[in-house]
């Protein structure tokens, strides 16, 4: 991202149902949108970043996951993959808009709507990095990300 933008803050219950806002995590905050927990690729994604997180803590990075999933299926999701970064739940996806946007009537589902796959850089509450797909298989560049921080 050439520009950088201020970061839409916002405040999600996690899978622990505690509230999380955006200003008040330190250091660079990556934020991890994804379509849905125990999806293939979305499973895929996240058990990546769960093993570049000790990278990321010694960068000063927090790893958030971003859903319209509910706090109970985030924690199975969480749990089941041994997760050690919190998942927060954007039910009826008004952060997912402000970020990477979402899909309407996924996978043919009538009113189903779910994050796009999308990832963001965020540090003193600038986006300094942003990767969004319109295909959802599609997974983020992480090597890229790495570098970054």
């Amino acid at each position: 991202m050439k520009n950088m933008v201020d970061a839409v803050d916002f405040e999600l219950f996690d899978h622990e149902l505690k509230k999380v806002r955006l200003s008040e995590l330190h250091g660079k905050v990556v934020l991890v949108f994804y379509p849905g927990a125990f999806t293939s690729v979305c499973e895929k994604e996240l058990c990546t970043f769960r093993d570049m997180l000790a990278k990321f803590n010694n960068m000063n990075a927090t790893v958030v996951g971003i859903s319209v999933d509910t706090p109970f299926a985030n924690k199975a999701f969480a749990e089941k993959n041994r997760l050690a970064f919190r998942l927060l739940s954007d039910i009826g996806g008004v952060v997912s808009r402000e970020y990477g946007g979402v899909h309407e009537n996924f996978v043919g589902i009538p009113n189903y709507t779910v994050a796009k796959r999308a990832v963001f850089v965020i540090e003193k509450m600038k986006v300094i990095y942003s990767w969004v797909t319109d295909n959802p298989s599609n997974e983020p560049p992480y090597e890229e990300i790495q570098q970054l921080l």
